[in-house]
């Protein structure tokens, strides 16, 4: 009875002996290692993209898998997507002159308001020193917001630099469109309303450096662009025939920069507008004033006409 239990229990014990074997040999195989302490692996190896087929390089290594997580939220995620230069509205084949337009066909009801963001050396200064409050009107853009008024903004690089928040408010509404006044609103031609004269030779990069600027900030991007005091010439109009914009004027001008009265805002637009028209008006609160108070007017009076504004894309292309 002894020998019989001596010879079960040597069997259990040789048995257990081989199994332990097996799973040290398979946990050899797997990990190339015994210790418990996993190899520390290479961060760049798991970031960098493999380089295969280099010759002379290392074999590809086998990435290592990442604990699962939450994606963090792209500041972009919700942004609309940045289509290619060419892809936007007022894209022109490059080194050809750019076209300029003042209005959209005369059919239809749309209209397009437009508001300008100036920004100057000298309004810098102004700011600086206190002696202007602000050269961006909360109020137009509340009301545009509320009322969803399709609206086109032209930007200068210097007003994309000194509000960068509203830059990106304006780029988050998808009613609004984005365009280019130049960087620091300086004159293209001789005798522009006073505004000093930037050299011939920087217009091209002027321009350019403002695409450049408001680019990031996604929404509806345009390669639309306005001359400072709707001011060019052919020697202006040539510089910009690499950038692949259109020019846009307008045909109805409010008059709203240093205005005193809000009326003669609207008199100037509501006695000129008509379909496919497009409205010059400005959002630089202390050199325009009264544009806040003038446009729920100028608005009702679109609507007594049966005109509805639209974005400057859909105006131009006819509805």
């Amino acid at each position: 009875m002894l020998a019989k239990i001596f010879r079960v229990s040597l069997v259990t014990v040789t048995a257990a002996a081989l199994v332990g074997a097996l799973v040290l040999v398979v946990t050899v195989l797997r990990d190339g290692s015994t210790s418990a302490t996993p190899s520390r692996v290479d961060p760049v190896q798991v970031t960098a993209p493999a380089t295969e087929g280099t010759p002379g390089g290392p074999p590809p290594a086998t990435p290592a898998t990442p604990e699962p997580t939450t994606p963090a939220r792209s500041a972009d995620a919700s942004r609309t997507p940045r289509p290619g230069s060419a892809d936007r509205p007022g894209a022109t084949r490059p080194g050809t002159r750019p076209p300029v337009v003042a209005h959209g066909p005369r059919t239809g009801n749309l209209v397009a308001l437009t508001f300008d963001a100036d920004m100057t050396d000298a309004m810098l200064g102004n700011l600086r020193a206190g002696r202007a409050r602000s050269y961006a009107n909360l109020r137009i853009v509340e009301l545009l917001e509320r009322d969803r008024v399709p609206a086109t903004f032209f930007l200068t690089g210097k007003w994309v630099e000194r509000y960068p928040e509203l830059t990106r408010r304006l780029a988050d509404n998808p009613r609004f469109e984005l365009a280019n006044h130049t960087y620091g609103h300086l004159a293209f031609t001789r005798d522009c309303y006073g505004l000093p004269r930037l050299p011939a030779e920087r217009m091209t990069e002027d321009v350019a450096r403002t695409f450049r600027l408001i680019e990031p900030y996604g929404g509806r991007q345009t390669r639309y662009f306005r001359f400072p005091g709707l001011c060019h010439d052919a020697a202006a109009l040539a510089a910009l025939a690499p950038l692949g914009l259109t020019v846009v004027d307008g045909d109805v001008v409010s008059g709203d920069p240093f205005a005193t009265a809000w009326r003669p805002i609207v008199r100037a637009v509501l006695s000129k507008v008509r379909p496919g028209s497009i409205v010059v008006l400005h959002l630089t609160e202390e050199n325009a004033a009264m544009t806040d108070e003038a446009l729920p007017h100028i608005l009702a009076g679109l609507r007594d006409r049966g005109l509805r504004p639209a974005p400057l894309s859909e105006v131009l292309a006819g509805g």
